[in-house]
């Protein structure tokens, strides 16, 4: 990588962090991007930060589709190097942004998948029986499931909550979201009783001086990672008509269910920290599609 790009590269990155205050997952993701960038430009021979113009972020952008990428990674990327471009031009080392007019292909939205109500009672059904005080895993693993559906967290949220985080008196968890944002979430009566266990003789069982003051722990007292809850999720989404998923489904399932309910889609919002209600509205076109699979089914004239 070119020594000023590396160098820029590096200042790019604080600036996400510092002054943005973007997710680390967006900000390892924007800088990756950027990075792929710059290898491209050393393919082409093209080493110097005066390099980048428009028909070179094209050429980079038509190579990265070329490689069957979906529209939504793509359009990540695009912005990304816009992002890159901007903060280039507005520091004095681009005089013109090339960013600007570069166009990504829009992300096709298609509508998240969502857990039926019978499936989730099923899930509950086979995690409860195992959540006993000799199995200490399979009370976590309950837990785990109720927060994130009944409360709609993300797994990154979920994965980072600690003790303190928690209001046991008005059962409510405080999270730390995207861009360091903090919301307080209420949680459910069954999942108020799983923390209960957890905590009574789960948690003390795995705890060590590694442990700290992570809500969730490993056997070996560190703090659960974000793979373990897509594995424990992924295992039992696959036996539902879900399929394949992860356990942002969950987070998908009680905001609809949440909205099939009759729930007001700004308390939705709210709950799922969306910094847009246009992000939250696409529950609202799952709802009016099952609504329309059950008419279709039901209705004598449909």
């Amino acid at each position: 990588m070119p020594t000023e790009l590396a160098y820029l590269l590096e200042e790019f990155a604080f600036e996400l962090n510092v002054g943005k205050g973007f997710s680390s997952n967006t900000v390892k993701a924007y800088l990756s991007d950027v990075s792929d960038l710059q290898g491209f430009m050393e393919s082409k021979s093209q080493t110097e930060v005066s390099d980048l113009d428009l028909e070179l972020l094209r050429d980079w952008l038509w190579r990265a589709s070329e490689k069957g990428l979906t529209k939504t990674t793509l359009a990540r990327k695009s912005a990304a190097v816009r992002a890159f471009t901007a903060w280039l031009h507005k520091n004095g080392k681009l005089e013109l942004d090339p960013g600007l007019k570069l166009r990504s292909p829009k992300a096709s939205r298609t509508l998240p998948k969502v857990v039926s109500r019978d499936a989730m009672s099923g899930i509950f059904d086979k995690l409860e029986p195992l959540a006993t005080v000799d199995n200490p895993a399979a009370i976590q693993d309950l837990l785990m499931v109720e927060l994130l559906y009944g409360s709609g967290i993300r797994v990154s949220e979920l994965v980072g909550l600690n003790l303190e985080d928690i209001d046991y008196g008005r059962k409510i968890l405080r999270v730390i979201g995207k861009g360091n944002k903090q919301r307080m979430v209420p949680y459910s009566d069954p999942a108020s009783e799983a923390l209960a266990v957890w905590i009574r003789s789960g948690r003390m069982q795995f705890e060590n001086e590694v442990s700290q003051n992570a809500l969730l722990i490993s056997s070996r007292g560190k703090r659960v990672g974000v793979r373990q809850v897509y594995a424990l999720v992924a295992s039992l989404l696959s036996e539902t008509a879900v399929g394949q998923a992860g356990p942002h489904a969950l987070r998908h399932s009680a905001a609809t269910h949440l909205l099939d309910g009759g729930a007001d889609l700004r308390a939705v919002q709210e709950l799922l920290g969306h910094s847009s209600l246009a992000t939250t509205q696409i529950y609202t076109h799952v709802s009016v599609d099952r609504l329309k699979q059950g008419y279709l089914k039901a209705h004598p004239r449909a």
